[in-house]
C-alpha cells in the first residue's frame, strides 16, 4: 500500500493512536508500538511534553520512530488553540498538530467548527501542518480544506462513546468533497469499527479510548493495526455489489449428469 501523506509528512501506518486514559506512560508506549502507529496524539494542556523536570511523555518515545501529534483538547476558542500551539512549538519545535476547538464540554464534546476554521487559517499561516478535528459534515470539511487544513478528521461518533461510525454516508460524502486525507476520528469502539471506517474510504483512523480502556490494551492495539490494514486492502480491492438474492459460487451450466 502507498504511504499516507499529510502535508510534508509521510507515514507508512494509517493508524494514529491517542495517549490518554492509559495506566501510565510505559503502557502508552507499549500499546503504541504494538499498534504499528507512527503518530501519537497528546493533549498538551493535560499531558506533560514540555517540562523536562517532570515525567515527560517525550522521553518514552525518544528512542522510537513515533512522532508526537500535539492536540488542543481543552480549548474552547480559536485564540486559545492558537496561543496553545504557539507556546508548544517554542518549547518543542513540533509543527504537526491536531486542531481541536470544543463547543460542548458537558455532554457531546462536539467541535465548534466556526472557531476551528478561524484557527486553522491562522495556524496554517504560522507554518503548522494542521490536522483538523471536525463534525461529519462535508461542507465544513471543504471549508477546512480551503482554510489550509492538511487533513480533516471527522468524528465517527462522540469522543469516547465507542458507538462506531454513525453516519457512514457522510464519510463517503466528505471523501468526495475534499482532496486532503480524511481521517476518521473519535467514537470507534472495536477493531471491526476501524476496518469498516477504512472500507468506507477513509485514508486513516485515529483511536484512543477503544485501545487504552480495553481489558488488554496491547492486544487491542494489535487488533486495530491489522483491522486498519485489512480495511484499506478491502477498499482498494473493491467489494462486490450487494444483491437481494443468491448467486451460486459455481456456474450451473454444464453440470455433470448422473
Amino acid at each position: 500500500m502507498k504511504s499516507l501523506k499529510i502535508g510534508k509528512y509521510e507515514l507508512n501506518s494509517r493508524l494514529i493512536v491517542g495517549s490518554g486514559k492509559y495506566e501510565n506512560f510505559q503502557q502508552t508506549k507499549d500499546a503504541t508500538i504494538a499498534s504499528g502507529s507512527e503518530l501519537i496524539t497528546v493533549a498538551i494542556r493535560r499531558v506533560n511534553i514540555t517540562n523536562k523536570n517532570e515525567e515527560n511523555l517525550l522521553d518514552y518515545f525518544k528512542d522510537t520512530n513515533i512522532k508526537l501529534l500535539p492536540n488542543s483538547a481543552g480549548c474552547f476558542t480559536a485564540d486559545e488553540a492558537i496561543n496553545t500551539f504557539r507556546l508548544m512549538r517554542e518549547a518543542t519545535n513540533i509543527d504537526i498538530i491536531k486542531l481541536e476547538v470544543i463547543a460542548d464540554a458537558k455532554k457531546t464534546l462536539y467541535p465548534d467548527v466556526i472557531e476551528t476554521i478561524k484557527a486553522c487559517k491562522i495556524l496554517k499561516d504560522d507554518g503548522f501542518t494542521v490536522m483538523a478535528y471536525t463534525s461529519d459534515d462535508p461542507i465544513i470539511a471543504k471549508k477546512l480544506e480551503d482554510a489550509g487544513a492538511d487533513a480533516v478528521m471527522p468524528l465517527a461518533a462522540p469522543i469516547g462513546s465507542g458507538l462506531g461510525v454513525q453516519n457512514p454516508y457522510n464519510i463517503a460524502f466528505i471523501k468526495d468533497a475534499v482532496c486532503v486525507p480524511v481521517i476518521v476520528d473519535a467514537g470507534l469502539g472495536s477493531a471491526s469499527d476501524a476496518s469498516w471506517a477504512m472500507e468506507l474510504g477513509a485514508d486513516a483512523i485515529l483511536a484512543n479510548t477503544a485501545i487504552a480502556q480495553a481489558k488488554d490494551p496491547i492486544n487491542m492495539a494489535k487488533a486495530f493495526k491489522y483491522a486498519t490494514i485489512a480495511g484499506r486492502l478491502s477498499y482498494l480491492s473493491g467489494r462486490i455489489p450487494k444483491k437481494p438474492y443468491a448467486t451460486a459460487s459455481s456456474p450451473i451450466d454444464g453440470l455433470i449428469q448422473f
